[in-house]
């Protein structure tokens, strides 16, 4: 496996969280050890942001009121309410959402 590394931050995804409670279970039941779960959160990490960047390219507008922004290392945070995100043919509302972006380069790359 490569040195390269990737963000973590989708582990708190649904997704994510899913997998990091059945590596738990696993890891408790004695399935496998700690280290083969970290190194599936690893691959995790780098196959969500492959798939991500290769493969989404749907672009909305984003309207409401800007509650909280800050920027710390190479990251946004944003916490929007009553947004309202405008797709191509749609348009989604919500409460409240919070929006994290982070650099398109890798952690580490120039």
């Amino acid at each position: 496996m490569s040195s390269t590394q990737f963000y973590e931050l989708y582990r708190r995804s649904s997704i994510g969280m899913a997998l990091t409670d059945s590596l738990d279970e696993l890891i408790q039941s004695g399935h496998i050890n700690p280290q083969l779960a970290m190194r599936v959160l690893t691959t995790f990490d780098k196959s969500i942001s492959e798939a991500l960047a290769q493969l989404v390219r749907n672009k909305a507008n984003v309207k409401g009121h800007l509650h909280t922004y800050r920027f710390c290392d190479d990251v946004w945070t944003f916490i929007i309410e009553n947004p309202n995100f405008k797709f191509e043919q749609e348009t989604v509302s919500a409460d409240k959402v919070k929006i994290v972006a982070c650099n398109a380069k890798r952690p580490g790359e120039q």
